[in-house]
């Protein structure tokens, strides 16, 4: 299992409002294929917006930075619509 964290910037000053986290969550499952190899997100509010944990199953470090990738390329348009993009990826 690898861990790589998604720095996600958003609409507002300062952390997410309340249930956006949840959302964000959802909406990464929701674009989720068995090739991503996610096992879990875990949401938490940062000061820019909002920090995604993404536990992958990838044979390296490398290989999760791609799938996560990938993953939030699939998600780029749904996140779009509430206001978040990609900022950074980092294992």
């Amino acid at each position: 299992m690898r861990l790589v964290l998604a720095s996600l910037e958003g609409p507002h000053r300062g952390p997410a409002p309340p249930g956006v986290l949840a959302l964000l969550s959802d909406l990464v499952w929701a674009h989720a294929v068995t090739a991503n190899g996610l096992e879990h997100v875990r949401a938490t509010a940062s000061d820019d917006g909002v920090d995604l944990y993404l536990f992958l199953r990838a044979v390296s470090d490398a290989a999760a930075l791609d799938q996560a990738r990938a993953l939030l390329d699939g998600a780029r348009a749904s996140l779009r619509v509430h206001g978040y993009s990609t900022a950074a990826l980092r294992r």
